[in-house]
């Protein structure tokens, strides 16, 4: 555990200060966010993030390649070798971000640079090996070929992405909502390392432990009122990040093993699907946005890209929260939704289920029942 605390504490270090010199480039270049009608901030504020995200996590990487974890050497090499494969097809998605913040690309474009992200992975090997499928008490698996694998990985990935770029609309949302996810992924990653008494180190615990620590190695200029936004070349990476991680998790343990769980929980498909709905159940509350976006814009007319100013966190300023309670509301959903999907998924028995029911009522209750009715002062993106 130590040395993926080092892993986290170098990620957040290096990202909060990069994001200093990425923020006077930011301005140098022009890279602003306008203040635009759909918008909630009220001044240019300089982009950028990204950038110092993707150095937060290069340094990770470095010091995890020099970390002596318990593990046979041919174990290292493929471990590094992931996470590696990874951080290229992160570089690639930054760029397109970075190309974004700067001269605004349009959305096919932008699409494009996610494929091409997502297809560099792939064709490093870093994809779904297989699909868990229910069987007679126990977890059976479907083997796909290098087409299907590689479609699934790809469509996966530019999923995640997308999500995490819907949410990025408030001082420090998507940071922290990710942040939390990665936090979640490794408790994960770390537990099932724990029940099937394998080595130490997985990729999925080096790429989710250093995600978390550049999410909140960010967040201090981040979060309301910010002083920088990270911008598509940040939304893009992170979400990459997060799916990507869990993708490596995929084969790695046998199925009969990872649907028994943890501490008495029974077998199910839950356990051997996690690391493939997890990206999804932290970001349950932007897919959510993202679909309700698509129908409600295709519905109007209009492309499902066109912005609008009826996101989820802009429903929650409008029913009286200030900005950073909206935040912490969400942050709120994040952590039930991730942390419950773990729980459910590695523990079992009547503790588990009344603890996630007096959250969610917790969660219902800060999010409807108690919203602020002051002034708000609005300074974010939309």
């Amino acid at each position: 555990m130590r040395q993926y605390l080092l892993i986290a504490l170098v990620a957040l270090a290096v990202t909060y200060v990069l994001a200093v010199i990425a923020r006077e480039l930011a301005m140098r270049f022009g890279a602003y966010a306008r203040v635009r009608d759909r918008d909630v901030h009220e001044i240019p504020i300089p982009y950028f993030g990204g950038v110092a995200m993707m150095g937060g996590l290069t340094a990770a990487y470095i010091v995890a390649s020099k970390i002596p974890f318990a593990i046979e050497s041919a174990s290292r090499e493929q471990i590094l070798h992931d996470a590696r494969a990874i951080l290229i097809g992160g570089a690639v998605i930054c760029l397109v971000g970075v190309m974004d913040d700067i001269f605004e690309l349009d959305a096919t474009t932008k699409f494009a640079g996610e494929t091409l992200a997502a297809g560099v992975v792939v064709a490093q090997g870093i994809q779904i090996l297989w699909l868990p499928l229910p069987g007679n008490g126990s977890v059976s698996t479907f083997a796909m070929d290098g087409s299907q694998a590689g479609l699934l990985t790809v469509l996966i990935i530019v999923a995640t992405v997308n999500a995490v770029n819907f949410v990025d609309g408030l001082d420090g949302l998507a940071a922290g909502v990710v942040g939390i996810g990665a936090i979640a992924f490794f408790t994960y990653s770390v537990l099932l390392v724990f029940v099937n008494e394998q080595e130490t180190a997985t990729t999925a615990a080096i790429l989710s432990a250093a995600l978390a620590g550049c999410c909140f190695g960010f967040l201090p200029h981040n979060f309301f009122p910010a002083r920088m936004f990270m911008g598509d070349s940040g939304a893009l990476l992170i979400g990459f990040m997060l799916a990507c991680s869990a993708i490596s998790l995929t084969g790695q343990f046998p199925t009969s093993r990872i649907g028994q769980g943890v501490f008495g929980a029974t077998a199910s498909l839950l356990p051997a699907y996690l690391p493939l709905i997890l990206p999804f159940a932290v970001l349950i509350v932007p897919f959510a946005d993202m679909v309700l976006a698509i129908v409600r814009r295709t519905r109007a007319g209009r492309s499902p890209f066109a912005p609008d100013k009826k996101h989820l966190h802009h429903r929650l300023l409008e029913i009286g929260h200030s900005q950073r309670r909206a935040v912490l509301v969400m942050y709120l959903w994040a952590s039930l939704v991730a942390f419950g999907v773990v729980v459910m998924s590695l523990f079992s028995g009547w503790w588990s289920a009344a603890g996630l029911t007096t959250m969610a009522a917790t969660a219902l209750l800060l999010t409807f029942g108690v919203p602020g009715h002051s002034g708000i002062i609005n300074t974010e993106e939309g």
